[in-house]
């Protein structure tokens, strides 16, 4: 082959979308496997090392040596091809996935792909050398006896377990911890010289000092102590450290900080627009603490003028300080019952940057024209100095607005008119929101009211008022314009996307309907409106609750990225988070853009780029995953504390999820969940049936299915594992034969046969 040919194209501008990732991990990092195989691909035939290592400048003896071993690497797990020339060419498994595990208390796992597609499952053997949430590059294996995708590691790209909390354990000379996360299910061995201290039973952090390998368990060092189980406040100390959840502020912060007062110093108020007049009000819980927005409204010939003023967080949080990466490693603030991590320093989470009334305050301000049927004309944003004229509640604004309160409205009579527009604006876009489609889910939370000693009094419901839906419609509002505008100018920007349903969760949803003899309409691909329309016509249905479960788990999660995917749920084609930058990271990035906007510069001016944009999206996304892990512990913590002292108290409830080996119940008056194990309900074989979510009754046809009442017993609470067993008492409309024994007879036989029936063939103790 000549010289000529052998030249390649020039690809320099390739940028690594995981070079922070190859940073982190090599001192001197290399180009990513995922960009070799960019390059390659691009260049459209096979390329010798050489060329390769030209093309990305490596020019250093360590670093042609690390290309060597990483394309050596890459042809051993398939990705590429050295052939007979001494070039590279791609491999037959290229297409890795990459993506976060997943792990499983039984030793099995799953790979959750970073693409939105269906999770792959992973073998107790490729689990041996992972942990929960790492994250790994992979390809496809094989198909398991049940049809799942399975996976075969080709590379740990990211180690995301750094320590782990558990109780500490020493039998003979060995001692280890057993983790408090479920999910991680290698206990963590620790050599004498590295207890702590610690004495046996105690709940004990463990510093990850040697990852897990094929053939060897994780090795730590315990480096706190933090007491037995039982102690009040535990539940939390254990998640902040079993998630690594940052919650000391760095000193280089605190600094930072220092020179901060609590008022808004006379020059930062120059050159915005002065709104302190107009009579703008915040609205939130009764227990807030930091207040994000305000909103106002005010009515014109042809509809309304709506102002949502957001805190200007941008202006104290600048880029690359101290603070901004504190705030970006956060991402997110904590909320756990009675306790916050605050994603900010409280100086600004509920202090300069909290919308207090009666006080000056820097905010950003959508400004939006409405019309009279609810549609918005036009926008714009800017900078502002606002002064908050009252700080609301939900349960307020409800009892004025809907309930007719009188005497509350006397104490409120100036703002009384700016309210009342308020809540026409709400009506008329609540109608445009239902036209189009966006889905409102009649989902039930919950708050823990604790007692003396932190102990739970009780658990009660939050009642979902007009008020709270106000403001939600108002700050959608709000942060659909931020997105519009981002797009306008071309911003590279974080936006909030929430993928429709998958072909396998699609087609599992129409199974279970066309049970019912209900019809989603949309094909292949139904629209929120399809969802909606669905909904309405099952309305009345005893199964509405059920049928609207099934909806609700066929959707995906919603993630931050830079791709304009549209947000399935809202019926939106592009939304961003723009309304709470004191407690979330991308709406601090999305004002960021949105002031660099104002300021008449350039997207290339930015101090974010696109693949930058990428990184953080998947940073933030983690980030608010972990954060939302780490509450949910403490909940079920909690509620299991609460239930101790209840074995064997009855209780009403409703199925909440069936599995192969039983059925969840959640107890109607105090929410909490436990569960009815198969082999508790006597005398009969139980066949899961996973497309009508259902155990059922081979020789009674008996069956209980997802949103059956029931009565339930309970008879175990299992502090260490969060667990608690219930025993089935009574069932109302669940346990019913479906149809007489012939019937069930036929309906069993069927499913037998059926190679897409799901079997647990477990008999129940008589």
């Amino acid at each position: 082959m000549t010289e000529h040919n052998d030249q390649v194209t020039d690809f320099k501008h390739l940028e690594d979308p995981h070079a922070q990732r190859e940073a982190e991990k090599y001192e001197n990092p290399i180009p990513s496997r995922e960009l070799i195989l960019q390059l390659i691909e691009q260049a459209g035939k096979p390329l010798r090392r050489q060329q390769i290592a030209q093309q990305f400048g490596l020019e250093t003896p360590d670093a042609l040596e690390a290309l060597r071993r990483r394309l050596r690497a890459m042809e051993r797990d398939g990705q590429l091809v050295f052939n007979s020339r001494q070039k590279y060419s791609l491999g037959d498994g290229h297409n890795t996935i990459a993506g976060r595990v997943l792990g499983h208390p039984e030793g099995f796992g799953f790979l959750k792909p970073d693409d939105g597609s269906d999770d792959l499952f992973l073998s107790p053997r490729e689990m041996k050398p992972l942990m929960h949430n790492d994250r790994v590059i992979a390809r496809v294996s094989g198909i398991d006896r049940k049809g799942r995708r399975e996976a075969a590691v080709v590379e740990v790209s990211e180690r995301n377990t750094h320590q782990v909390v558990g109780r500490f354990f020493v039998e003979g000379r060995a001692a280890y911890v057993v983790p408090d996360n479920k999910k991680i299910v290698h206990e963590v061995l620790i050599a004498k010289e590295d207890t702590g201290g610690a004495k046996k039973g105690q709940i004990v952090v463990a510093e990850i000092i040697q990852q897990p390998t094929a053939h060897c368990q994780p090795i730590g060092r315990v480096t706190e102590v933090l007491g037995m189980h039982m102690a009040p406040g535990m539940e939390i100390e254990m998640a902040i450290r079993a998630y690594e959840l940052p919650n000391q502020w760095p000193d280089a912060l605190l600094e930072e900080i220092q020179s901060l007062t609590p008022e808004v110093p006379e020059q930062a108020k120059q050159g915005r627009e002065d709104i302190r007049h107009l009579p703008l009000v915040t609205i939130d819980g009764e227990d807030a603490r930091d207040f994000d927005d305000a909103v106002y409204a005010q009515k014109t010939a042809k509809g309304w003028k709506l102002l949502v003023a957001i805190a200007d967080v941008s202006h104290y949080v600048q880029v690359d300080t101290a603070l901004d990466e504190e705030a970006k490693n956060r991402s997110t603030s904590v909320y756990f019952p009675e306790k916050v991590i605050p994603m900010l320093p409280e100086i600004l989470s509920n202090g300069l940057c909290s919308l207090n009334p009666e006080v000056d305050r820097l905010c950003m301000v959508c400004e939006l024209v409405i019309n009279q049927e609810g549609n918005v004309l036009r926008s714009r944003f800017y900078e502002a100095v606002m002064r908050s004229h009252a700080r609301l509640t939900y349960t307020q604004v409800a009892k004025m607005l809907v309930d007719g309160d009188q005497e509350l409205a006397k104490k409120y009579v100036e703002l009384m008119p700016h309210l009342e527009n308020l809540y026409g604006l709400y009506k008329v876009m609540r109608h445009q929101r239902e036209l189009r489609g966006a889905m409102d889910f009649d989902t039930q939370e919950t708050r823990i009211v604790f007692g003396a000693g932190r102990k739970i009094a009780e658990i009660v419901p939050l009642v979902r008022n007009d008020a709270h839906k106000l403001i939600e419609e108002f700050m959608i509002t709000a942060n659909t314009a931020a997105a519009k505008f981002l797009n306008r100018k071309k911003m590279p920007r974080l936006l909030r996307i929430h993928d429709g349903p998958g072909a396998e969760k699609l087609l599992a949803l129409k199974t279970f309907l066309g049970e019912l003899g209900l019809f989603l309409g949309g094909g292949a691909q139904p629209t929120p409106l399809d969802y909606m329309h669905l909904l309405e016509s099952v309305k009345d249905r005893k199964d509405a609750h059920l049928i609207q479960t099934i909806l609700l788990r066929s959707m995906s999660q919603a993630v931050y990225s830079p791709d304009t995917k549209g947000h399935f749920g809202l019926a939106l084609e592009a939304y961003a988070h723009f309304t709470s930058p004191i407690r979330r990271y991308p709406d601090l990035l999305v004002h960021r853009a949105i002031r660099h906007c104002l300021a008449g510069k350039k997207p290339s001016e930015f101090h974010y780029s696109h693949p930058d944009m990428v990184v953080l999206g998947e940073h933030c996304s983690a980030n608010e995953r972990r954060a939302d892990d780490a509450t949910r512990d403490v909940v079920t913590w909690l509620k299991c504390e609460y239930m101790m002292d209840k074995i064997g108290e009855e209780f009403d409830g409703v199925i909440s999820a069936v599995t192969g080996f039983g059925f969840f119940v959640e107890l109607q008056a105090i929410y909490v969940e436990g569960l009815v194990h198969i082999a508790s309900l006597h005398g009969d074989y139980y066949e899961f049936d996973a497309g009508r979510h259902q155990l059922h009754g081979e020789r009674t046809g008996v069956r209980y299915r997802l949103g059956d009442l029931v009565k339930v017993r309970v008879v175990r609470v299992v502090l260490d594992d969060k667990k608690i067993d219930f025993e089935l008492v009574q069932a109302s409309n669940a346990g019913k034969k479906a149809g007489n024994k012939s019937d069930a007879k036929k309906k069993t036989d069927k499913a037998k046969a059926s190679k897409t029936a799901s079997k647990s063939r477990r008999r129940g103790r008589s």
